[in-house]
C-alpha cells in the first residue's frame, strides 16, 4: 500500500511538472510570436507611432528626413519656396488639394517638373472623420483623377486634411492603393506667423524617420533656409516622404 501511495503521488506529480513545462511552453511560443511581431514591424516600418495604418514617422534605421508641404490654399510664396529648395538640391514632398490644383496647372507643373513627390490632399479640404463613406472616397478619387489629368501622374500617399481621418478613410484609401501619410511633428505655421516658432518647431529632437508639416506660408519660406541648413550639418537626408517611409 505505501508503494502504491508512492506511486501514485509520483505519478500526480509528475502530471503537474507536465502541466507546467506545457504551460511554459505555450507561454515561450507566445513570447515569441511577439517578438517575431515586434521585428517583423521595424523591418515593415510600423512603429509605435504609426497607428491603424496611419503613417506617422518614417524609417526611424534611416537618416532620412522630409519637409512635406501641404497645399490648399495660397500661390505667394510656392515658387520662392521651390526656389530655396532648388538651391539646397532637396528633393521633398508636396501634398495637393484639389481646387488649388485646379486654381494653379502652372504652379502645379514647376513643383512636378522640380522633380518634387505629388500627393493627395483631398479636393475641398473636408473634415474626413466626418463625413460619410461616399464623401471620404469623392474627395480621394476627384483629386486623384484631377492630378492623373493635368500630370499624367498615379499619386500613392494621401494626407488627411487637418489630421482628421477615420477607419473609414483608412479603408478607403488602402482599397484606392494609397498611404495614409500623418506627421511627425507640426511647425503650425499656418496659425504662428513666426519663423523663429517654425524653426524651432521644425529641427527640435530631430530623428531619422521624421515627417515635418509644414505650409507655403511667408514665414515659412523666412525660416526654411535655417532649416535645412540645421538640419543638413546634423547629418540628416532631406527627401521625399516615400523616400523616408520606405525600408
Amino acid at each position: 500500500m505505501k508503494i502504491c501511495g508512492f506511486f501514485n503521488r509520483n505519478k500526480k506529480e509528475k502530471a503537474l511538472l507536465f502541466r507546467n513545462i506545457f504551460a511554459n511552453a505555450i507561454i515561450g511560443v507566445v513570447l515569441i510570436g511577439l517578438f517575431a511581431l515586434t521585428y517583423a514591424g521595424g523591418i515593415l516600418n510600423v512603429s509605435s507611432n504609426n497607428v491603424n495604418n496611419a503613417i506617422y514617422q518614417g524609417n526611424t534605421e534611416s537618416k532620412n528626413i522630409s519637409l512635406m508641404i501641404n497645399v490648399y490654399w495660397g500661390n505667394d510664396y510656392i515658387q520662392p519656396i521651390l526656389d530655396v529648395l532648388k538651391e539646397n538640391e532637396i528633393k521633398t514632398t508636396f501634398f495637393i488639394g484639389g481646387t488649388w490644383a485646379k486654381q494653379f496647372p502652372d504652379l502645379l507643373q514647376r513643383i512636378y517638373n522640380d522633380g518634387h513627390e505629388i500627393a493627395n490632399h483631398g479636393f475641398y479640404h473636408k473634415d474626413h472623420k466626418n463625413i460619410s463613406y461616399e464623401q471620404n472616397k469623392k474627395e480621394i478619387e476627384e483629386t486623384h483623377n484631377l492630378i492623373k489629368e493635368l500630370l499624367n501622374l498615379e499619386m500613392t500617399l494621401f494626407a488627411p486634411p487637418s489630421g482628421s481621418y477615420s477607419n473609414t478613410t483608412l479603408e478607403i484609401a488602402e482599397s484606392l492603393n494609397y498611404k495614409t501619410i500623418m506627421w511627425t511633428r507640426d511647425t503650425i505655421d499656418w496659425r504662428d506667423q513666426d519663423a523663429t516658432l517654425i524653426y524651432e518647431r521644425a529641427i527640435k529632437n530631430s530623428a531619422g524617420g521624421d515627417l515635418i508639416l509644414m505650409h507655403p506660408t511667408e514665414k515659412t519660406l523666412e525660416a526654411l533656409p535655417k532649416i535645412i541648413k540645421t538640419l543638413k550639418e546634423k547629418g540628416f537626408n532631406l527627401t521625399t516622404v516615400s523616400n523616408t517611409i520606405k525600408i
